[in-house]
């Protein structure tokens, strides 16, 4: 149970990481802001593959903390 715990969490964790750099890639990320990005003061609403990308950012969280916190329950 462990080695399957182990390999959920290095699948979880790798897609979650490629998610977040597809984000920062598509939306200029906290690095565009931070130094003088042009849309510091704008609002805009997601659509599209933005807006799944952002879902599904929030599902692997949630399933990577899951998956985590199972490992630790049931090795620890």
């Amino acid at each position: 149970m462990e080695v399957y715990l182990n390999i959920a969490q290095i699948i979880v964790s790798t897609a979650l990481g490629a998610i977040i750099m597809l984000q920062v890639g598509s939306s200029g990320g906290l690095g565009g802001s931070m130094f003088g990005g042009a849309e510091t003061s704008i609002h805009r609403t997601r659509r599209g593959v933005e807006r799944t990308l952002f879902n599904m950012t929030i599902i692997l969280s949630i399933a990577f903390f899951a998956v985590t916190l199972l490992n630790v329950i049931i090795v620890g």
